[in-house]
């Protein structure tokens, strides 16, 4: 659940986010046209990108590229509830901020690249700024449009001066890239995770009923027929080849309840999943 979630925007686009929530909560993060920095202040986040996840831990961040994302949020020790800030990054809020006097680390962005996220450790510098970003989502009222953009000024500096001048080269180079991702390499890396159709059609950064029509396409089966096979195939390979318990199997299957696995299972091969462990 979103406890409290608030946001200053700048020509009409949201810059800086912050979202207080009660895990576990799963959101889906959609930014077609820009890259963001997402930090962490409390709790635990597990960030899954397209082919790819990122296990976040408080004060930690991640510099995105501009692409869907799926957001998983746990409690942690010692916190029951989660904190983020994102701060949002548009190609043309950057031309608008630097106009004719674009700095010198990132002249050079056409030959730079772009990655799909960098990992960025807190540190004093960093800790120091997002407070002062919570300062002001504490008192909105002192929040104005030059504020915004010298906050944001700040940021891409402290980045660059973090030792990180290669990632936000990569970053406003990747605001440029198409975001879009193979098909297949998606679907594969993510089979055999618990996601509903949805998510895995806003990771492809397609509508659902389009993801339906390409996935019969590119797999020639429907795709909630295809996925629940492929689970069930793994399941039966893991039952026979290790001594791992069933609940465990039908986890990293991608099974979120047991009843459920088991009722599938037996229904495809034809015994329980204890049963074809022994047979």
């Amino acid at each position: 659940m979103i406890k409290t979630h608030q946001h200053f925007e700048l020509l009409g686009k949201k810059i800086f986010e912050r979202a207080v929530i009660e895990p576990p909560l799963r959101m889906t993060a959609e930014m077609p046209n820009e890259a963001c920095f997402f930090y962490l202040v409390k709790g635990k986040s597990n960030v899954i990108q397209p082919t790819q996840r990122v296990i976040l831990e408080a004060e930690e961040g991640l510099v995105l590229k501009c692409g869907n994302y799926l957001n998983d949020y746990f409690n942690a020790a010692g916190a029951d509830t989660c904190e983020a800030i994102a701060i949002h990054f548009y190609p043309e809020i950057l031309k608008l901020l630097y106009d004719k006097e674009f700095p010198d680390f990132l002249l050079e962005v056409n030959k730079v690249k772009p990655v799909t996220y960098k990992k960025v450790k807190s540190s004093l510098l960093m800790t120091a700024y997002i407070e002062s970003l919570q300062f002001y989502f504490d008192n909105p009222s002192l929040v104005s449009d030059e504020l915004i953009k010298i906050k944001l000024k700040e940021l891409i500096l402290l980045l660059a001066k973090t030792n990180n001048a290669d990632n936000i080269k990569a970053l406003i180079s990747s605001l440029f890239s198409s975001g879009e991702q193979d098909f297949k390499a998606v679907i594969e890396a993510n089979i055999f995770n618990n996601l509903s159709l949805d998510e895995l059609a806003a990771l492809t950064n397609l509508s659902l009923s389009s993801f339906k029509r390409e996935f019969s396409k590119q797999y020639n089966c429907p795709p909630a027929k295809y996925i629940k096979q492929r689970k069930l195939g793994q399941a039966a390979k893991l039952l026979k080849a290790t001594s791992l318990r069933i609940t465990d199997i039908a986890f990293d299957c991608g099974f979120s309840d047991l009843a459920h696995f088991s009722k599938s299972f037996q229904k495809a091969y034809g015994l329980a999943p204890s049963d074809y462990r022994l047979d």
